[in-house]
């Protein structure tokens, strides 16, 4: 680490174990003490259950002061991904006059306001499929990315839509290149092909997994006597490879990707307000709501930060080393894809090996969960009783029904359904506490386009403050390039064998030499068995041979 007040600054003599001693009266005077709550956007979050003792917050008020200031020259258009030599502007987003020249500020204006446009004319029937198709207007929608390009919109797609808040149109995801899993997908929208719209996101337009599920796609289409053209959209970068297919090949839209948006910050660039919009959500509330978000967790008042409050509690409890887990416990179905977005977010973001000085630091904080109560009869039995390697994040939303009390169904005389949910997040916040489990909760009273966007928001504005509190660049992914290097010399080493392999059968050893890469022979067997698998070599035995 460093000797900056940021990487120094220690929670070891902040911790107080002492707070799982205190009564329930005690406890209700902590609460209370250090709510924080999130003005005009019913949203509080409680700390009381960490440990944390009287002069925490004032050890590390040096560290979260350099934290704002961080923030501020982000915010303003600072370099603030080296590697790339590129602004990080996911926060003018939400707040387009901050962006740092006029020419973004309008590109973000005008954006929004043509998918606005966009997803109109699609559910005016004025973007219908084209003739030859026999429907009459777009039913569904298929959206092809991976990482960032489908985790967020995987998550406002569960979290916002459903028959009772009635879509205007489907959402399927091809998010892998799982051949399976691409031909299930296809499968499940069945005849309704010919009336469903295609998104293709990636912003390069190289990246396989996208370029891999809109072949499958095209072929499908194909496969049915369909145009495919004239179902795509594409949202990718001015000039990629995809931008320049879809232009020559005549799609429908062209959406824009900013250098200035990383994958896993891109809900609320066309990434996620594209498909959102389509889908039939008011994307003006989804961006209201991180705005206000953005708007509270600018003040540098900490206490009344739920953003910064976050990241030093994250601190405190991993000792600002990634030493516990980070558990999320939504009681709620609508956030089951919550964990699985924060995966991405977090550990994308904290997970690096060197810090901002080139030190060796390893940090990075591990990220799981489900939802409640289904954890209650899944792994809640090991957070209360096995290894104290965690802290956990409730997520709990006040209203059962939209609109509230309509068609409560009472399961008991006075108790609904919603009411056990309600007594299962206290019983287990209050399991976990008994036995010295630290713990944090997040309150919204409902789920709507405008808390979701309030809740990305905030861990999007946590991560960046706990990344200053440790001294790493929150907003590059070396180890993800790594991997991606890493397939494309398996993909080159099955190249060769192929180009290798005789009438006569040889075994992955004999193979590798006769490539002059006796060093690839572990991954010339995996790429060989791989294919002997799917009838495109032949094996006999432990050797491969042309399929005869």
């Amino acid at each position: 680490m460093t000797d900056s007040p940021a990487a120094t600054a220690t929670p070891i003599h902040g911790t107080d174990a002492s707070a799982f001693d205190l009564g329930p009266v005690e406890l209700y005077a902590r609460y209370k003490k250090h709510l924080c709550k999130a003005p005009g956007l019913n949203l509080a979050l409680d700390i009381s259950r960490m440990p944390f003792d009287a002069g925490y917050f004032r050890a590390m008020e040096p560290a979260m002061q350099s934290a704002y200031a961080a923030m501020d020259e982000l915010e303003a258009g600072a370099i603030a991904n080296p590697d790339e030599n590129r602004m990080v502007g996911h926060y003018w987003l939400r707040a387009p006059g901050l962006a740092p020249e006029p020419e973004l500020t309008r590109a973000i204006h005008d954006t929004v306001e043509d998918v606005k446009a966009f997803a109109d004319a699609v559910h005016a029937k004025e973007i219908v499929p084209p003739h030859g198709s026999n429907a009459a207007k777009f039913t569904d929608l298929l959206s092809i990315g991976i990482g960032g390009s489908a985790l967020g919109p995987q998550f406002l797609a569960d979290a916002l839509g459903g028959v009772a808040r009635k879509d205007k149109m489907k959402v399927h995801f091809i998010d892998n290149t799982d051949t399976d899993g691409i031909r299930r997908t296809l499968d499940a929208i069945g005849a309704r092909l010919k009336s469903t719209l295609v998104l293709v996101i990636s912003k390069s337009g190289g990246t396989p997994e996208p370029r891999n599920g809109m072949i499958e796609a095209q072929a499908a289409f194909a496969a049915k006597g369909l145009d495919f053209a004239k179902h795509a959209v594409a949202i990718t970068g001015d000039g990629s490879k995809l931008d320049q297919v879809a232009e020559g090949e005549g799609w429908l839209k062209r959406f824009p990707m900013w250098d200035w948006v990383g994958g896993r910050t891109s809900v609320m660039a066309t990434v996620g307000l594209v498909p959102l919009a389509l889908q039939g959500i008011k994307i003006d509330d989804f961006l209201a709501g991180a705005k206000r978000m953005d708007e509270i967790s600018r003040n540098k008042t900490t206490k009344k930060n739920p953003a910064a409050l976050l990241a030093l509690m994250w601190y405190l409890a991993t000792n600002g080393r990634g030493e516990k887990d980070m558990v999320m416990l939504p009681y709620k179905d609508r956030l089951l894809l919550l964990s699985r977005y924060l995966q991405q977010l977090v550990m994308e973001s904290l997970g690096k090996s060197h810090d901002l000085d080139g030190h060796l630091v390893e940090q990075g904080i591990a990220v799981y969960g489900n939802k409640g109560s289904t954890d209650q009869h899944a792994y809640v039995q090991q957070l209360r009783d096995g290894v104290n390697n965690f802290f956990a994040t409730f997520i709990v939303g006040l209203q059962d029904t939209t609109p509230p009390g309509k068609n409560v169904i009472e399961v008991e005389d006075g108790v609904a359904a919603g009411d056990y949910l309600n007594g299962f997040w206290q019983g287990t916040r209050t399991a976990l506490f008994e036995n010295g489990r630290a713990s944090m909760t997040l309150t919204v009273d409902k789920i709507d386009a405008k808390t979701v966007g309030a809740l990305i928001a905030l861990y999007e504005r946590a991560v960046g403050f706990y990344a200053s509190l440790v001294n790493i660049n929150a907003y590059h992914q070396p180890g993800v390039e790594a991997g991606k290097k890493a397939a494309a010399a398996v993909l080159d080493a099955q190249a060769k064998a192929l180009g290798a392999l005789t009438d006569t059968p040889q075994d992955a050893t004999a193979i590798a030499q006769s490539v002059g890469d006796p060093a690839a022979v572990e991954t010339i067997q995996h790429v060989l068995d791989h294919l002997a698998a799917n009838k495109r070599v032949r094996k006999k035995g432990s050797a491969y041979a042309k399929m005869g």
